[in-house]
């Protein structure tokens, strides 16, 4: 009896010991057929998947298909070389050679490659058998028999397009992480199903709301297949918790970037991703055309599609050579006020200006509540601003009461960049001790608190946001007004607000 019980506590604490060396990478990071671009390894090779463990992925995924002779094979079309492979034996898939001089992996091979090390999940795919229903569920329990027989239980999610696998998966195996990937599904109805996550090609995950649902339901958030910067930000501003890329080695690269990574949770933002005029839920207009204190020349129209408008995921707002009140311009001025104020946090803007002279985009704050009285008392933040006549040049200002350009004193820098042919990213930090601005992650001013008091730091209340492209004005129209420029419009793919 003593032996047995020795025996047991050996047992346990060995498994104990066991379980204590898995340290799965900590990042967002899986990738899609194994990290096979940059070194250009065969997709679904054992090379790719070691590659994806070097890079230190969360997980590396790989597609699974069963031969004629009921084989599990890994490959991520229904063809290898040719060969059907549903309608091959195994033997036949051997008479071919993958371009690293690999042969097509099977599941156990691959299975046993890939615990060697405890660090990247393997994330299984069954692919939809093109021959039946009954023969994916089929493939599907071969697949979990396969992941226990190897010992690979730890190791491995499944993931797959067909429902009804997801759903067997669990049936077997109920504590297995499984998620679904057609998009057809809610959040809701998966949760019911007890699948673990959902893994939704991206734009699924645009609709408001998504994200948040499934986070709420205790669901984890994949993304398939992100591959650019903007996606891969996007993705990683509205916190989903993992993102399957064909660029594993761009996507680390861009989470060293990500606001997050420096403790920034996204606050509020418009992506933009609706039709039509801009969400009334989010923006007002300033409107009018006496020159807004500028000598401007536009009219401000409002919930004018004329001026603003929503269309394939871009704020434009345009200014137009048009007759209204007086005016031969009318433009647009959108405002966040009362809709989204804020105090402190990381505002971003990703732009594309017009170009052209006399034009004067910009990205800016004014205070909501005007604590210390009127302009400039309370303070303005110009997170970007542009003149058409200088077009190698945006600029980020600060107003305040001692700090104005009515006074000649106001604080701001040029930055030397083409803001017509690309996005840029316009940003500040503000803090209670200063503001950074900058362009494309790179700082090129800081305004401090000296402590002296509003005169020079108003910046301890609520402010809002403002985009708004001005015709003429002091400073845009300093030389003249180009009439052959318009329509002349500025996009505006994004606006982020980040709070610590």
């Amino acid at each position: 009896m003593k032996r047995i019980v020795i025996s047991t506590i050996m047992v346990l604490v060995f498994t104990t010991s066991f379980a204590q060396k898995f340290h799965w990478n900590k990042n967002q990071v899986i990738a899609h057929r194994g990290a096979w671009k940059k070194n250009n390894y065969p997709q679904n090779s054992i090379a790719s998947l070691n590659e994806a463990i070097k890079l230190g992925c969360y997980g590396s995924e790989f597609d699974v298909w069963m031969t004629a002779d009921n084989i599990l094979v890994i490959n991520h079309d229904p063809e290898f070389q040719g060969l059907t492979i549903e309608k091959v034996k195994y033997e036949d898939l051997l008479t071919k050679t993958m371009s690293n001089g690999e042969k097509i992996p099977t599941l156990e091979d691959y299975l046993k490659a890939g615990i060697k090390q405890r660090g990247t999940k393997l994330i299984l795919e069954i692919k939809p058998s093109l021959v039946s229903k009954e023969r994916g569920i089929d493939v599907t329990s071969r697949c979990v028999d396969m992941v226990k027989k190897v010992g690979a239980v730890a190791w491995t999610e499944y993931i797959s397009f067909d429902y009804d696998y997801c759903k067997r998966i669990l049936e077997l195996m109920s504590d297995a992480k499984v998620a679904y990937l057609k998009g057809d599904v809610s959040a809701a109805q998966m949760k019911t199903d007890r699948l673990t996550g959902v893994d939704y090609y991206y734009s699924i995950y645009q609709k408001e709301g998504w994200i948040e649902n499934a986070h709420q339901l205790g669901l984890t958030v994949n993304a398939w297949t992100v591959n650019t910067v903007p996606e891969i930000q996007w993705l990683l501003a509205h916190q989903v918790d993992y993102i399957t890329t064909n660029e594993p080695e761009l996507t680390f690269d861009e989470l060293k970037k990500t606001p997050s990574a420096l403790g920034w949770k996204l606050k509020w933002a418009d992506e933009f991703y609706d039709t039509g005029l801009p969400l009334s839920k989010n923006w007002s207009y300033d409107v009018g055309g006496k020159g807004w204190g500028n000598n401007e020349l536009q009219y401000y129209t409002e919930a004018d599609s004329t001026n603003a408008k929503v269309k394939k995921g871009n704020l434009n707002i345009t200014a137009v050579k048009a007759d209204k009140d007086g005016n031969h311009y009318t433009s647009a001025r959108l405002v966040s006020k009362n809709k989204f104020d804020f105090k402190y946090g990381r505002v971003e803007v990703r732009a594309m200006l017009p170009k052209g002279r006399g034009l004067w985009p910009a990205i800016w704050a004014l205070p909501t509540d005007w604590k210390y009285g009127d302009w400039p008392k309370s303070g303005e933040i110009d997170i970007m601003e542009h003149v058409g006549y200088e077009p190698d040049s945006v600029y980020g200002t600060v107003h305040t009461a001692k700090f104005n350009h009515t006074i000649h004193t106001q604080v701001g820098k040029g930055v030397k960049i083409n803001p017509y042919d690309a996005y840029h990213v316009y940003a500040i930090e503000w803090y209670k001790d200063r503001i950074d601005f900058f362009v494309d992650d790179q700082k090129y001013l800081t305004f401090k608190n000296t402590g002296k008091g509003a005169p020079e730091w108003p910046f301890d209340q609520n402010f809002h946001l403002i985009l708004n492209m001005a015709v003429g004005g002091n400073w845009g129209g300093k030389k003249g007004v180009d009439d052959s420029i318009f329509p002349a419009t500025m996009k505006v793919d994004y606006v982020r607000v980040y709070q610590k």
